[in-house]
């Protein structure tokens, strides 16, 4: 069959997008000018410039085949959430118009008291705001039901707190650049008048056949298995990654680049990942504010266009026991108004104070709040993952790899005199070019690795927003500026006092850099030595967030007020109860329902067989079959009292005080989770043993290489 030639990237990228060529091309050339200053300087639109700017983007979406709008944004749920409002308005001759006003690309109104707000609204108290972000441009989204011009927004109660993943993260950006303009300035660069963070977002995923899917109460209901046996062949043969991708799963790749490049996503690195069923899609770099948006489309288009494909997207952090788990690397940096990456080292690192600088503030900010970073990465699914055999500890340390680590100990010797260098490596056959080595291996142990000219966050749960781990990166970096800014500003000789600083700083904070195996079982106690924290779980992390060091960090910089971070932590341990509850009452009805019953049928049909042969009267031998229901029998029992404990530790829970919010996460945590892992154990092995044709679900054979 012949193939129609596709368009070209260049002709469909950012055609759904009102960009800047967009704007150019529908707004006069001064609403134009004004709405670059609004982004480029923190300007602000008169009405009547909304009015032009809300009257030009109902024109282009228009164009496109919109009929509806929506303020589109991210609460607390982790999700996006859009209430869609048509351009229609009934005209007084009975026809309509299509309407868009200034005021209402400006402020939405949505119920605040139905999203997750820790106590700062109550159900009586529903009124919020979502707030046109102008940074991140709107777009159009296509499902079933036709085309939405989406606008990104920020979404606050009635009462002026953040509810929302958008607005923190907008303000530690400001937050960030404001300290790094300080300090640029006192190093004599007088240009610059911005610094923003930057990131790539890569996100990890696992594709299933949908037939599967849906015959598993447990990943409809939770994103994860909550029963599976290990399968002959895992990832053991190391066969799956960087793999020749399936033409099924191909044919979705293809599809997701295609639709994310109309949105303006630059993907660009598409492969197999470590384990069978899993793949990775990586894009190009933008600032943090749009790269979050752009993470948030992505994981939205994906599970959309997996269903057309006959397959099931899960982005659960380990939907699989047994073979890797899934995580988001956030590659981040800082970079100039004038396109500088602060976090380059250029070709003599040594001698490079700027970027040592710049180096020794992430150090510094890294090891002082190391528990802020740790719970920036924390739900209940990355629980399951870190510290496994494809994913980080959950010990924040640092990897700076072996050239600024001689660099960093040269300083702190004396005085750094040289940069180490890659050089070549030489294959041996004359048809194989010399490659140029890198000054500095990779470590994919590490949490927080510096990686050539940014670092990567590696920790990061591949369900969750990236918002949290780059606000939180944004804050405490900043803080640290700050501090050098201080110092910078009472120094009479400012190039003395930059070394001296950086000398200061690795001194106190080398504790934090660790370049060895992060698996490695001695390093748990080696970063105890250390003093470096061990926050094992999501309900240990999350009293981070109201540690008193950390709330004065984020009102110093603007970035929560006190009231929103006793919210965010009501928010994280309810999550957490919430996702204990459900997946604990997924596993009770999975066995009450599918698992029991079934194994019960079958060892009905070993006892009719065995009494069946032994009434022939032939004396046949059953001994296989008596010490088969023997076995099935016994697993039975104990996976049934697996069950009862479980339920008992599940209403235990249920009925528990709920005044102190710690403590009843703690209970789902040591009672309930930890008696779904016991009766897991029995149903594992119970799968083992019973005739496939007798188990009631798909099993990890089916989910993972069916596919």
């Amino acid at each position: 069959m012949k193939r129609e030639k596709k368009k070209s990237i260049s002709e469909i990228f950012g055609s759904r997008v009102f960009n800047d060529a967009a704007m150019k091309e529908h707004l006069p050339k001064e609403t134009y000018k004004a709405i670059r200053k609004v982004i480029d300087k923190g300007d602000s639109l008169t009405p009547e410039q909304a009015n032009i700017v809300a009257t030009a983007m109902k024109e282009w979406a228009i164009s496109h085949g919109a009929t509806h709008f929506t303020h589109w944004f991210q609460p607390m749920t982790g999700f996006t959430a859009e209430k869609h409002e048509a351009f229609l308005w009934p005209a007084e001759n009975g026809k309509a118009l299509m309407t868009f006003s200034g005021k209402e690309l400006i402020k939405g109104e949505p119920d605040a008291s139905s999203f997750p707000s820790g106590g700062l609204r109550a159900t009586f108290e529903a009124r919020g705001y979502t707030a046109w972000d102008i940074s991140s441009p709107a777009f159009l989204k296509e499902d079933e039901g036709g085309l939405t011009l989406c606008i990104p927004t920020a979404f606050c109660s009635y009462t002026g707190e953040a509810l929302d993943k958008k607005t923190p993260l907008l303000l530690s950006m400001d937050a960030l650049s404001k300290q790094a303009v300080r300090v640029l300035r006192l190093l004599g660069n007088r240009k610059v008048q911005k610094v923003v963070a930057t990131l790539g977002a890569e996100q990890e995923y696992f594709l299933i056949d949908r037939r599967y899917y849906e015959q598993r109460p447990d990943l409809i209901y939770t994103g994860r298995t909550l029963y599976g046996a290990k399968p002959a062949k895992g990832q053991e043969m190391e066969d799956h990654y960087f793999g020749s991708i399936k033409e099924r799963i191909s044919a979705f790749m293809s599809e997701i680049d295609e639709e994310l490049w109309k949105l303006g996503v630059s993907a660009r690195t598409r492969h197999n990942e470590v384990a069978p069923a899993q793949h990775e899609l990586a894009p190009v770099f933008a600032t943090a504010n749009i790269a979050s948006d752009h993470n948030q489309i992505m994981m939205e288009v994906m599970k959309k266009v997996a269903i057309r494909h006959g397959l099931v997207c899960l982005l659960h952090e380990k939907p699989f026991a047994g073979v890797n788990g899934s995580g988001k690397h956030n590659n981040w940096s800082m970079q100039t108004d004038d396109g500088q990456n602060l976090l380059d080292p250029g070709n003599t690192p040594h001698d490079n104070a700027q970027f040592l600088l710049m180096l020794a503030a992430v150090i510094k900010a890294v090891d002082e709040y190391a528990d802020l970073l740790r719970v920036s990465a924390a739900n209940p699914g990355n629980d399951h993952r870190l510290g496994a055999n494809e994913a980080p500890p959950a010990i924040i340390s640092v990897y700076l790899g072996d050239q600024l680590t001689d660099i960093l100990e040269q300083i702190e010797a004396g005085e750094s005199r040289g940069s180490r260098t890659g050089g070549f490596i030489d294959v041996g056959t004359s048809v194989l070019p010399p490659l140029p080595r890198d000054a500095s291996d990779r470590n994919r142990t590490s949490p927080f690795a510096f990686t050539g000219n940014k670092f990567e966050f590696r920790m990061v749960p591949s369900s969750s927003s990236v918002s949290a781990p780059v606000f939180t990166l944004n804050t405490i970096v900043a803080e640290s500026l700050s501090q050098i800014a201080d110092r910078l500003e009472k120094a009479t000789n400012v190039q003395e006092e930059v070394k001296a600083i950086i000398k200061d700083i690795i001194h106190q904070h080398k504790r934090i850099v660790f370049n060895g195996n992060g698996y490695a079982a001695d390093w748990i106690e080696e970063a105890a030595r250390r003093g470096l924290p061990n926050l094992a779980n999501t309900v240990d992390a999350a009293k981070a967030i109201v540690a008193e060091k950390n709330k004065k960090l984020y009102e110093k910089h603007k970035v929560f007020k006190a009231g929103e971070l006793e919210a965010r932590y009501e928010i994280t341990l309810e999550t957490y109860i919430k996702t204990i509850r459900i997946e604990a009452g997924a596993m009770i009805e999975m066995a009450e329902r599918m698992i029991i019953p079934s194994v019960i049928t079958y060892t009905k049909m070993l006892a009719d067989s065995i009494n069946a042969v032994a009434a022939t009267g032939t004396g046949a031998d059953t001994s296989i079959a008596q010490d088969r229901l023997k076995q099935v029998s016994s697993l039975l029992k104990d996976f049934g009292s697996g069950i009862a404990a479980l339920r008992a530790a599940f209403d235990e829970a249920e009925n528990a005080h709920h005044g102190d919010t710690y403590a009843v996460a703690s209970l789902w945590r040591d009672r309930v989770f930890t008696a779904m892992g016991t009766a897991r154990q029995s149903a594992d092995l119970l799968e083992g043993l019973v005739d496939q044709d007798f188990w009631p679900m798909p099993t990890y054979q089916d989910l993972l290489f069916k596919v």
